[in-house]
């Protein structure tokens, strides 16, 4: 019996970003429910975010993200042999959203699957992607990160509606050419704590998403620094390295709370959710890809990635910005 050759290592070859065309801002979510702008303002640092239509899927921003990330990439869809879908809100279990969006794309027969580790989701795919080139059971990797929270979400609970929006990201995952060459993917640092499960979840298929706030905040503001500062020990770069910090967008006050603990003063730090809103597993690529379409990142630069969210879940891992 052997084994499938693999590679050195594996580096993202580029991101692509997607958000539906409707913007939600406070004033509009004040009409509907006892908030206001200063209100979410100072408490998640939300002024708007995107709401995708009401025939608008899963699938289809994946595909928009996906599509963006393949053409940057300079690949065809002939060299993609894997596709990850990381979501937590599809519109039903099956199919899975992985291999319609390859087919749309025009990716023949790839390896497909759905990921579900809610906002964490594009730190586990991404770190499953890495796996898969470096051993050898795929060359390219797709991975998109697509939520349509909105149908998920009760609008009338000021808890939530303020929170959550719809979008997708994306990156393209590749082989590290030279074998002198460092990865461009670092090791994931990941985990759970199932004890913490029912600070955000869903109850059944007829409910909406439940979060306790207050519980989440603390956990995560608390618990999470010393997960990204592992994932720098374990890919060998110190935080001062950095050149960008893009942790999940859940809340401004958590982003704002792990950075000033990460002692990397000199990093841009992700900051969407004021105009994206929190995305789940979307949030981190589509961060990143707008962070270097605005020209905030450097190519050939590092960056950290902190995913975390229901589960609870966490990942992190440095990359190098292609």
């Amino acid at each position: 019996m052997r084994l499938t050759e693999g590679q050195a290592g594996a580096r993202i070859l580029a991101f692509g970003g997607y958000q539906p065309a409707r913007v939600v801002t406070n004033d509009e979510l004040a009409q509907t429910v006892d908030t206001n702008d200063e209100w979410i303002r100072s408490r998640v640092g939300i002024a708007s975010r995107r709401i995708a239509g009401p025939d608008e899927t899963v699938a289809d921003m994946a595909v928009a993200a996906g599509g963006k990330a393949l053409a940057a990439s300079g690949l065809s869809p002939a060299d993609i042999d894997l596709v990850i879908v990381a979501t937590c809100t599809p519109e039903a279990p099956i199919p899975n959203a992985s291999a319609s969006v390859a087919k749309r794309l025009g990716i023949v027969a790839p390896g497909a699957y759905d990921l579900n580790a809610a906002c964490a989701g594009f730190c586990y795919a991404l770190a499953n992607a890495a796996d898969a080139v470096r051993t050898g059971t795929a060359r390219n990797v797709l991975v998109v990160g697509a939520e349509k929270l909105s149908q998920w979400i009760d609008w009338t609970d000021r808890s939530t509606c303020i929170i959550f929006a719809d979008g997708a990201g994306a990156a393209v995952v590749g082989p590290v050419e030279d074998p002198a060459d460092p990865p461009g993917i670092g090791p994931v640092h990941w985990g759970s704590d199932g004890g913490l499960a029912d600070k955000i979840y869903i109850p059944n298929r007829d409910a909406f998403i439940i979060q306790e706030g207050q519980a989440v905040f603390r956990w995560a503001t608390s618990a999470l620094a010393p997960i990204a500062l592992e994932a720098c020990a374990k890919a060998g770069v110190e935080p001062t390295e950095l050149a960008a910090f893009i942790p999940h967008q859940a809340n401004l006050r958590i982003v704002e709370a792990i950075a000033r603990k990460l002692g990397a003063p000199q990093a841009t730090v992700a900051e969407d959710i004021v105009t994206a809103g929190n995305t789940s597993s979307a949030s981190i690529p589509l961060a990143l890809s707008r962070m270097i379409e605005r020209g905030e990142v450097a190519s050939g630069s590092k960056a950290l990635l902190l995913g975390f969210g229901a589960g609870l879940c966490y990942a992190a891992q440095v990359i190098t910005v292609p």
